[in-house]
């Protein structure tokens, strides 16, 4: 592989020099090849970019993927993997070449690095139901197509791409997209492959940042960072007023409204580093920004309202069950702030169908919505509460095989005016048949064991199984209207807590 990256990169340099002649040169003697030379200062697998002092590194991986009664690589919450029927897909597959691009030049300030990381993948899409016995054809990216032929819709050659990372580290300072400073280093993989955990803030695709990192020696950094919170740590600031009986069961509370960028997230984080594993104390501010109450500016809107987060993660290594044996572990509580605990990757609405035991019920639903903060026209946000942990458990048979164990829990609480504003609104009043509870609250955990088997070095066989629960602090039934899309009849459905069994088998290539 090193005599590859070699001759790629002085193939490159050749390709390079040879273009930057004209065509109206007069023949010259032609200038030695400068082959590409190994860079040691800063490990394994740099070389010098030729005719500079920039030393570069390549790497990734190829990922082969098969996903069982799992969507998008997270067990079944919602939307047709929710419902449990013909729609459904029992299985997604997934293909992924990862490039990673290291660079690094050594200066008089110090080291100036830049790092990019880009994924290429193609996945499996699914149908779901259009209206009058037709279905549509949808892709991860979200697009629908009810030719099952067609090039777009149908994702025919198409893939996806996506930015991991894209940063410049100098003088201490990170700029760029990189995994976030509230993140412990393994993000939301204390020990298994799937990636909807809950009890973390891990962000492992990255989150746009302007940091500060001070190295006190001896493993101790201080962290101080500057994120942008748009998408990865925005949980909803939900109107109530807005909530319909078919959203709330499909797992919406109203209309989320954010307004335009304010602030970025504010987030300090303490790493100790050693020998024996490592401690991380992490906190986030974050500002909730509602546009307006209506439709228009003169409608009127709250005022903003900044909610935080708390994490401490702490990581042991090499304990006495047998060499390189890990515990990962985090737990994390936030006020306004939910994303911080229920990462980005992970569900944040449910909407599950399940059998039932209620006398004049057709199936039984569990579900619940995830938000940062609830309103109504006229009142201020009530910020939600959330917390939650995680951890996992890595034992090393020998040097070819490994099993874990792993598991998260994550809680979300809404105060007595939030409720009052989610249970006051008519679409619930609709919904809930008499004598129901009405309680948005709700947990949500997942236990499951990943098993790997390392054959040679860099390739990796694996099986990860999990169980995920839904519980729900709604209770009796609701008069459902159904929906075309999953195609659900309109009955009566009781409320009822739901869990399923999720299956990962992947086959990864490291280079």
């Amino acid at each position: 592989m090193k005599l590859v990256k070699s001759l790629l990169l002085g193939s490159a340099a050749g390709l390079i020099a040879v273009g930057g002649a004209q065509a109206a040169d007069l023949p010259v003697k032609a200038k030695a090849v400068e082959y590409v030379k190994i860079c040691s200062l800063y490990g394994a697998g740099f070389y010098y970019i030729p005719g500079t002092d920039t030393c570069i590194k390549l790497g990734g991986y190829l990922r082969a993927d098969a996903a069982i009664h799992a969507t998008d690589f997270n067990p079944y919450a919602s939307g047709t993997g929710g419902a449990e029927n013909r729609l459904s897909n029992y299985y997604y597959f997934r293909a992924r070449e990862d490039l990673n691009i290291d660079t690094r030049t050594a200066t008089e300030y110090g080291v100036v690095r830049t790092f990019a990381d880009l994924t290429f993948s193609w996945t499996t899409g699914g149908y779901s139901g259009t209206g009058a016995g037709a279905t549509g054809y949808d892709v991860i990216s979200g697009t629908t197509s009810s030719a099952p032929g067609n090039a777009s819709g149908g994702n025919i050659a198409g893939g996806a791409l996506g930015v991991y990372y894209a940063f410049i580290q100098f003088a201490g300072f990170t700029m760029g997209k990189a995994v976030s400073q509230f993140s412990a280093p393994w993000t939301n993989y204390p020990a298994n492959n799937f990636d909807g955990l809950v009890g973390n803030g891990g962000t492992v695709t990255g989150v746009t940042q302007f940091t500060y990192t001070a190295d006190f020696g001896q493993g101790m950094t201080l962290a101080l960072s500057a994120q942008d919170p748009t998408v990865y740590y925005q949980g909803g600031v939900v109107n109530a007023s807005l909530a319909t009986s078919a959203g709330i069961v499909g797992g919406s509370l109203g209309g989320s409204a954010y307004g335009g960028t304010r602030s970025p997230d504010l987030v300090a984080a303490f790493r100790a580093d050693q020998a024996w594993g490592l401690f991380q104390a992490s906190v986030a501010a974050h500002d909730n920004h509602v546009a307006y109450y209506g439709a228009t500016e003169t409608s009127g809107h709250p005022d903003d309202k900044w909610g935080w987060a708390g994490q401490l993660a702490l990581s042991i290594k090499n304990i006495p069950t047998g060499a390189g044996d890990t515990i990962n572990m985090s737990g994390v509580y936030t006020n306004g702030a939910s994303f911080y605990n229920f990462q980005d990757l992970a569900p944040h609405a449910w909407s599950m169908f399940g059998g039932t035991g209620l006398a004049g019920a057709y199936q039984s639903v569990g579900f619940a919505t995830l938000t940062d903060s609830v309103f109504i026209p006229g009142s201020g946000q009530e910020l939600t509460t959330t917390y939650g942990f995680s951890g996992g458990y890595t034992h090393n048979w020998d040097p070819y095989w490994n099993t874990s164990l792993y598991g998260s829990y994550g809680a979300v609480r809404y105060n007595s005016t939030a409720k009052g504003f989610i249970c006051g609104t008519a679409a619930m009043g609709a919904l809930l048949t008499a004598g129901s509870t009405c309680n948005p609250d709700f947990n949500y955990w997942v236990i499951g064991t990943k098993t790997g088997w390392t054959p040679v070095k860099n390739l990796t066989f694996s099986a990860d199984v999990n169980y995920s629960e839904i519980d729900t602090k709604y209770a009796g039934s609701v008069a459902y209207g159904g929906s075309t899309v999953t195609a659900k009849p309109a009955a009566i459905y009781e409320i009822k807590n739901q869990g399923t069994v999720s299956l990962l088998l992947r086959a990864q290539r490291n280079w």
